[in-house]
């Protein structure tokens, strides 16, 4: 009797290993998705740890030189086109450099910018009694939702026509507020 056990378990049948193989297959296939999705979050995140930094240099250089804030606020956003070049004050010295830092101006590949942020873009708004509101925004990688239309900076820059980005959904912003408190 256990002879004939054995004999019937020889070895494994050609079924058994092309099954295995198709699991296997599909495990390495789903793998192979899940590291290119980590890869473009990985690519998100540290995007959007440059944007925070880039977000908190304007606004500590608006509040360190609190009595010319309002001359801190852009007719346009920053970075979208060549970034001003004038340094007579401060404050245009300062829009200089926060400009070159968003477009990456201090690493550069190929003749191109590359040190920082993809398209990306800085604004300052008045919000009126001494309140002023500082954006940074960004192209993403995949879209997600749109930020509120009551963000403007970038808005409608960052679509692609005949892609899945398409009405603000791979426009990526961060916003902070700076208060600029009356001394006496």
């Amino acid at each position: 009797m256990n002879y004939a056990i054995r004999q019937s378990q020889r070895g494994t049948s050609l079924i058994e290993v092309l099954v295995t193989m198709v699991i296997l297959a599909i495990g390495l296939l789903a793998l192979a998705g899940l590291q290119a999705r980590l890869h473009v979050l990985q690519i998100e995140s540290y995007q959007r740890a440059q944007a925070l930094i880039l977000l908190r240099d304007m606004a500590s250089r608006i509040s360190n030189n609190r009595y010319f804030a309002p001359d801190y606020i852009t007719a346009a956003p920053l970075g979208s086109a060549a970034c001003p070049t004038a340094t007579a004050t401060r404050q245009e010295a300062d829009a200089v450099e926060w400009c070159n830092d968003i477009v990456g101006a201090s690493e550069s590949l190929g003749g191109g910018n590359v040190g920082s942020l993809v398209g990306g873009r800085g604004c300052v708004e008045d919000l009126g009694g001494d309140e002023f509101l500082v954006t940074v925004a960004w192209q993403g990688l995949a879209p997600i939702s749109a930020p509120p239309a009551s963000v403007t900076c970038g808005q409608n820059n960052y679509n692609t026509a005949g892609s899945a980005c398409v009405n603000d959904l791979c426009r990526r912003v961060v916003t902070t507020v700076v208060r600029i408190p009356t001394l006496t």
